[in-house]
């Protein structure tokens, strides 16, 4: 993987992070190779810096987790499908590397999409009163007609969530609920962390597998400073739960309580809850309460029964004063809404309703939201509440999936690093002859709003990574400068606003896809099972093909459960045809 990092980032392009993990299996011969780690692209400058506690007994303990599903062997006849042998441009050297990209922009003349695959054929049965948008897929670019993708980051994981639901089922997902971008950043990258308090910018690709034309994909990711769990700061959080009508089901309110004994039982003393609700109007459950007062907090969770209508708005508008109320300065403050989201009372635009609660708040006050339930579930109210919250939008399918949230990367999900973080990738039209982003459809900034820092992006949480992927065409023979990466944020402890960026070359692309790291081709394996399900016409391979792929994926990464996981889904997946 292609590494800037300031301030010498030419010479760091050189460096490669050794990952000692085994090379995919070859296609035909399934033999393993070495590959390298992704080499960073860039590191930010400093930014400036942020006890165990005991579950109460008397309310239901979390079930341990369910063992990860074992990989099914590998027995369908169908062949992945070949890799293309042209590729003059790519040079010696193995270095994978991923890069964003964004924009409403024009096919280029003379490219035909390639045909969707007759999955799209396949019933999908949708849940009544079940709201997805669909944002369309992004065509193929000529850089020398616009050169710039410009994009907020993304660290969104719920499409995913709502896929595996779907699919262990037995449904395939409606082609508007699957965005590209959160089944990719689901999953772990080989990204090493910065050495200092900034981010570093990755890049790696290589000729894809799954494509007879020489197209390349490549990854751009950007990968956030750490922060451990004994230094976190200290947290406000304000809890909005859902409890109308509509919530009154195990998998939906009796999980959001499963779920949040989760995230209490990992808070410390010095933390503190508030807990408001809403049903046909909202009220305050639990005031500003320190989260050593575990009994008092559980019991106000564990009280809550169903009631009314669903009035977002004013559940929003009280989850504000409450935070305000509890303010930290230089801590972590964050409004943490638990809906199925369909608010049907009072305002329901969910970009009307974020603008009105966030106006006398204080700005650092973060929005992250978490849905539950099938039928009768307003995905697009909670993926935008996020978006212009400078928060993250999770779905909880499972208590499974609450623990990863809540246990697992707790700090990840609370504690914020940058606001309003977005990517501007500039092609080289001397070597792109057309440029196409994976996903990112609904998170694109006008190129010209880059550096305008009052336009909302992303926020990122500590240890966050955000990755795109890129198909790619180059022009035959043509060697040097793919793109120039930007990547700029505002530091929330300082205020000000930072800017980084770096250069990937032909030089950095492998020679082959098995050269590449796993997991590079887990990101290219995933990606192109969301273009299957998104019903993408730039999509050339079949779920039966994929399933090997995903199965050679699997053995490259026994010890990774969701890849295992991913695996199962594929094959799920291929059968419910």
């Amino acid at each position: 993987m292609n590494s800037f990092q300031s301030p010498n980032f030419q010479q760091t392009l050189k460096i490669l992070i050794a990952s000692g993990i085994a090379g995919l299996l070859a296609l035909s011969a399934c033999a393993p190779s070495a590959t390298p780690a992704p080499k960073p692209t860039e590191a930010a400058k400093p930014a400036a810096p942020g006890a165990p506690v005991q579950s109460a007994p008397a309310y239901p303990a979390a079930t341990a987790a369910p063992a990860a599903p074992a990989a099914r062997p590998n027995t369908s006849s169908a062949a992945p499908a070949p890799m293309s042998t042209a590729a003059p441009y790519i040079g010696s050297q193995p270095q994978p590397g991923p890069r964003p990209i964004a924009g409403e922009v024009a096919n280029p003349a003379g490219r035909a999409p390639i045909e969707p695959t007759s999955i799209a054929n396949a019933p999908r049965p949708t849940p009544f009163d079940t709201t997805f948008k669909d944002y369309g897929v992004n065509p193929f670019v000529d850089p020398r007609k616009d050169r710039l993708s410009t994009f907020a980051l993304d660290t969104d994981t719920a499409s995913y969530s709502v896929m595996r639901n779907y699919v262990q089922r037995g449904a395939l997902p409606p082609y508007q609920a699957v965005r590209a971008e959160e089944f990719i950043n689901y999953f772990k990258q080989d990204y090493a962390p910065p050495t200092n308090r900034g981010f570093a910018i990755y890049a790696d690709g290589a000729v894809s597998p799954m494509h007879n034309d020489g197209t390349i994909l490549v990854r751009y990711g950007v990968q956030g400073y750490e922060v451990p769990e004994s230094q976190r700061k200290t947290a406000a959080l304000t809890l909005v739960i859902d409890i109308s009508g509509s919530m009154n089901m195990d998998k939906r309110l009796g999980l959001a309580k499963r779920s949040l004994q989760l995230l209490v039982d990992k808070l410390r003393p010095d933390d503190k809850v508030a807990i408001a609700v809403f049903g046909s109007t909202a009220r305050t459950v639990l005031g500003p309460t320190s989260a050593g007062e575990k009994e008092a907090i559980l019991a106000a969770i564990y009280g809550l029964k169903s009631e009314g209508a669903t009035n977002t708005e004013a559940g929003l508008k009280l989850g504000y004063e409450l935070a305000t109320r509890m303010y930290i300065p230089g801590g972590i403050n964050r409004v943490m809404v638990l809906s199925d989201g369909e608010g049907n009372v009072g305002i329901t635009d969910p970009i009307k309703i974020i603008n009105m609660v966030k106006g006398s708040a204080p700005a650092d006050i973060a929005l992250s939201t978490f849905g539950f339930g099938v039928s009768n579930y307003n995905d697009v109210m909670m993926e935008q509440l996020a978006n212009k919250g400078n928060g993250a939008y999770a779905y909880i399918d499972t208590l499974d999936e609450a623990r990863r949230l809540f246990v697992d990367h707790s700090t990840s999900t609370l504690e914020l690093i940058a606001k309003d973080a977005r990517v501007q990738i500039e092609f080289n039209p001397e070597v792109v002859s057309a440029y196409r982003l994976i996903g990112y459809e609904n998170r694109a900034i006008a190129d010209q709003d880059f550096r305008n820092d009052s336009v909302t992006a992303a926020g990122m949480n500590a240890g966050h990574n955000a990755t795109a992927i890129y198909a790619l065409q180059l022009r035959p023979n043509a060697r040097g400068k793919i793109s120039t990466v930007f990547l700029r944020w505002q530091d929330p402890n300082t205020r000000q606003t930072r800017e980084i960026s770096g250069d990937f070359n032909t030089h950095d692309l492998a020679n082959s896809f098995e050269q590449t790291s796993p997991r590079y081709q887990m990101n290219v394996v995933v990606a192109q099972f969301a273009e299957i399900l998104r019903h993408s016409p730039y999509t050339n391979v079949s779920l039966s093909q994929l399933s090997n792929y995903a199965d050679m994926i699997a053995r490259a990464l026994p010890n990774d459960k969701d890849v295992q996981e991913f695996t199962s889904l594929v094959n799920q997946a291929s059968r419910i045809r």
